[in-house]
């Protein structure tokens, strides 16, 4: 067996390269708009939330501390509303997602050899960012309202109960947080299920497969990556939301979610210990979910 030979001259030695100077200046503009708009606001937050009552009392007025009870005692008060914001989030986001991935299974798949009719159909689903957010909202206030024609043609069929309300009531609140997500779930399934090869599923009926194991063994798994992005850019928003739930709109005092007890402990109460501390809990929360979520799913890469 013949060995090739190697001289010193065949060897390349490869130096570290240094990092040039010209990269390090066109990320300065992110890394201090990150350190302004994100670092700097969250670093206030919580130190905010460790704040003391002034010594005169006047409301509004703290001083800086450590007082960490107001965390113990936020927890303690409002761990109902907690509870509250997490489940009806959850709720909404399958909700959500039971109606997003038909929709968008149609516009990513079936529509896919028309398309203008894809365009059309995509159109529509961001056409209610065109609208503002409370107006939407606002408006299904009108149209779920007792003497809207939906709700007196369902007591007429004696589908509610005539004393019955609609709006202020849990299924309101959940209503409106899917109806509102709906297009953040859409858009992330559709450009998952776009870049779909077709030729997977036509080798699935071709092995005898019928139509829900191709959907169950091929369609779903292929799709996982907007189905989680979907879910978190859903879930995450409706956590902390506090439009659908206020009174104003759909919701009631007792449906309040955890962002209308910050709203109100801020704008209101101007207790801002507690609603900092209160904020900080809501993202803490926040991460641990998506975190195991994400874990528990095997995509790492998304964190």
């Amino acid at each position: 067996m013949a060995f090739a030979a190697f001289t010193a001259a065949d060897v390349v030695v490869r130096t570290p390269r240094k990092k040039s100077p010209v990269a390090l200046l066109l990320l300065l503009p992110g890394v201090l708009y990150l350190v302004l708009f994100f670092l700097a606001p969250l670093v206030s937050l919580f130190f905010t939330a460790l704040q003391v009552p002034h010594l005169d009392g006047d409301i509004g007025q703290y001083d800086y501390g450590f007082n960490w009870a107001n965390y113990t005692d936020v927890i303690r008060m409002y761990l109902p509303h907690i509870l509250r914001s997490f489940g009806y989030a959850i709720i909404a986001t399958v909700i959500a997602l039971l109606f997003s991935y038909p929709l968008a299974y149609l516009i990513g798949v079936k529509a896919r050899s028309r398309p203008m009719l894809q365009g059309l159909m995509l159109v529509l689903v961001i056409a209610p960012f065109f609208i503002s957010f409370l107006l939407r909202t606002l408006a299904w206030k009108q149209i779920l309202a007792d003497e809207s024609l939906i709700i007196t043609s369902l007591k007429a069929l004696s589908l509610l109960a005539p004393d019955a309300h609609f709006t202020g009531t849990p299924a309101a609140v959940i209503f409106g947080l899917a109806y509102n997500f709906i297009p953040f779930m859409t858009l992330p399934l559709y450009t998952s299920l776009e870049r779909l090869d077709l030729r997977y599923l036509e080798a699935g009926s071709d092995l005898y497969a019928n139509p829900f194991t191709v959907f169950r063994k091929i369609t779903v798994p292929l799709s996982m990556p907007g189905i989680i992005a979907g879910t978190l850019l859903t879930f995450i928003p409706a956590a902390g939301d506090y439009v659908n739930a206020s009174k104003d709109f759909l919701g009631a005092p007792d449906t309040q979610m955890i962002g209308n007890v910050i709203e109100t402990n801020f704008l209101v109460l101007q207790n801002y210990p507690a609603a900092a501390a209160l904020s900080i809990i809501l993202m803490a929360v926040i991460l641990i979910i998506v975190g195991v979520y994400v874990k528990r799913l095997g995509t790492e890469d998304l964190l």
